[in-house]
């Protein structure tokens, strides 16, 4: 059935007052906010027809309405206005943002941190990694039954790791091992790092002690790590202080389910029409979040690789306010990633007009 212009309004009016107060809203207060020249019964009987449509819901019989997952996918659609970012809201983001680029699960931390204190709702950074190499091996002599293992990747991260021996190697072995594996190991990826290399290395080096499996499984593991999506949350308590995470066993539900990185991690496969996907409640598809509404904005981090900021709330988040953020800070971390701009930071972003109000501040 097609929606009339008036229901729009209406409807609109609706999700609007819901999702500043959380309360459900009647005749009458749509009456005064929707600017709509018709009686409170004309407006009773459109919320009717909207609530009969599926667009809104009525707890109570003698209570008002509230929007349902298909009234917010309406509003999202059609309905809501483009939230333009205040020049408060942009120097805000970006003195937030006036951090340096490192490693990535650093940087990654930072701007969920950052994305959860802009929207106040619990953000996720996600990351899907190229494959990486390792650039360079250093092997540290400790002393005659200790060495330690320091290697430095394509992704600029560096890992190390400390190896007890329950045997004696002496320095000079531990000096010829880094030597083979800086000319033998770098740059190659963890599917070439196979047992023949593995033997051929330890037949040069007169290794019969297995120094050269060991070395090579610290790199199989680590750029196992690295090529696989990580995940972080940020602001996870912010939930308790809504109202509709008030019953405990819902809210103990939500946190555990965006405490597991690889839940998170699944969101990297998902489609993107645009640069900013909303997905309303039963939208999603794990049970844990079909109560909730996720919003998710892209970015670029360089050589083909995407990621993803996103914050999880209540389907009556503020969707407008909270894409216009997120893209905002999408736009800064692709400018950043992908050096499009000799940026030490986020401070020297250009404000897009797109997302700007100038007639604010």
């Amino acid at each position: 059935m097609e929606i009339s212009e008036r229901k729009k309004r209406i409807l609109a009016a609706v999700v609007d007052e819901y999702i500043a107060t959380a309360e459900p809203v009647g005749s009458k207060l749509i009456a005064q906010k929707s600017g709509l020249s018709v009686s409170s019964a004309t407006i009773r009987n459109e919320l009717a027809e909207l609530t009969s449509m599926g667009y809104l819901e009525q707890p109570h019989t003698s209570a008002g309405r509230v929007p349902t997952a298909q009234g917010y996918r309406m509003y999202v659609n059609e309905l809501m206005d483009r939230h333009r970012l205040s020049i408060e809201e942009t120097e805000e983001i970006n003195r937030s943002m006036q951090l340096k680029i490192q490693q990535l699960d650093k940087m990654m931390s930072d701007v969920g941190r950052i994305a959860a204190e802009m929207t106040d709702y619990p953000a996720l950074a996600l990351a899907a990694r190229q494959s990486a190499t390792i650039k360079r091996f250093d092997l540290i002599y400790v002393d005659s039954n200790t060495f330690i293992i320091v290697a430095l990747l394509s992704t600029n991260a560096v890992k190390n790791r400390l190896m007890h021996l329950p045997f004696s190697v002496d320095a000079m072995m531990v000096q010829k091992l880094s030597t083979v594996f800086n000319a033998s190991f770098c740059g190659i990826t963890e599917d070439q790092i196979t047992p023949i290399l593995i033997s051929s290395t330890e037949r040069s080096t007169g290794d019969t002690m297995g120094l050269v499996a060991a070395i090579a499984g610290f790199a199989i593991e680590v750029l196992s790590e690295e090529k696989s999506s990580q995940a972080v949350i940020a602001g996870k308590a912010k939930l308790l202080r809504l109202p509709e995470y008030q019953d405990p066993v819902k809210a103990h539900s939500l946190m555990n389910y965006l405490s597991d990185s690889e839940h998170l991690a699944k969101l990297q496969g998902m489609d993107f029409g645009n640069d900013v996907k909303v997905i309303i409640g039963p939208e999603n598809v794990a049970e844990e979040l079909r109560d909730s509404s996720v919003v998710l904005a892209k970015y670029d981090a360089g050589d083909g690789t995407q990621g993803l900021i996103g914050v999880v709330g209540p389907t009556r988040m503020d969707y407008s306010k909270v894409a216009a953020k997120l893209s905002y800070i999408a736009e800064g971390l692709s400018k950043a990633l992908t050096g499009s701009k000799p940026m030490p930071g986020f401070g020297a972003l250009m404000i897009p007009d797109n997302t700007m109000d100038k007639s604010k501040g």
